[in-house]
């Protein structure tokens, strides 16, 4: 089941905060750069980050979670996490999916990932996100963003 997640719920903050360290430090893996922000981040800047959660619940556990921020005509998805032990069952799709039709107005949705985080340059790809740029934001780390554009 999906649903929003109440940030001042403080034992799920507890529990996204975790799976959000568990979800990064793969990513981290996968592009070898261990300074990803959602890893330095504390709990009290994930509760005050401005974005709206959405998470994934399989049997009263918290499964997987996205997180995005909407502006005028431009959503943009700020972090996608599943819990290693659900990777392969679909919930970064039914997550995204959840997000587009919480906000079918918008025509414009964007997000970035690392340049070597194929999975997820996979998934966003999968479902007609276009990639845009690749950026050197440190040395040696790429960002590719992708955008999908929704014509009404």
């Amino acid at each position: 089941m999906i649903r929003k997640i109440d940030l001042e719920n403080q034992t799920l903050i507890q529990e996204l905060f975790s799976l959000q360290r568990l979800a990064y430090l793969i990513e981290a893996k996968l592009i070898n750069f261990y300074d990803i922000p959602p890893l330095k981040e504390s709990i009290e800047e994930l509760i005050e980050c401005g974005e709206t959660f959405l998470g994934y619940f399989e049997d009263d556990e918290l499964a997987g979670a996205v997180s995005f921020t909407k502006k005028r005509e431009e959503l943009t998805i700020c972090r996608m996490v599943v819990h290693p032990n659900h990777f392969r069952k679909g919930i970064a799709h039914k997550l995204l999916t959840a997000v587009e039709e919480m906000e079918p107005a918008v025509p414009i949705i964007r997000v970035s990932t690392g340049k070597d985080n194929f999975p997820a340059k996979k998934l966003y790809q999968k479902n007609d996100y276009q990639l845009e740029t690749e950026i050197e934001v440190a040395p040696g780390l790429y960002i590719s963003s992708l955008k999908k554009e929704r014509l009404y």
